[in-house]
């Protein structure tokens, strides 16, 4: 993870904004006052991880994923062909 000071961050703004959203590599923003250091990441990477978060703090959920997983690790799955969607 990169990481940058303020001033600079502040100067090419547009820059860093840019390289965040191509990358999907958070950026550290870096301050003489450590705790006024902030990391800078995509609104679709900040989603991601909220959904993750919010997935993982429900046990129904969680329980699927931990069964799903380990009927794939002892073979007891099936595979389907995807069926196709016609135009309306």
């Amino acid at each position: 993870m990169e990481a940058v000071t303020y001033s600079n961050f502040r100067q090419n703004l547009k820059q860093y904004i840019r390289q965040v959203n191509e990358d999907a590599e958070p950026l550290i923003v870096t301050s003489k006052n450590v705790e006024d250091t902030v990391v800078v990441l995509s609104k679709r990477d900040y989603d991601s991880m909220q959904e993750t978060l919010r997935i993982q703090s429900n046990n129904y959920l969680m329980n699927k994923i931990r069964k799903g997983d380990h009927q794939f690790q002892i073979g007891d799955f099936q595979t389907h062909e995807l069926l196709e969607v016609a135009d309306e």
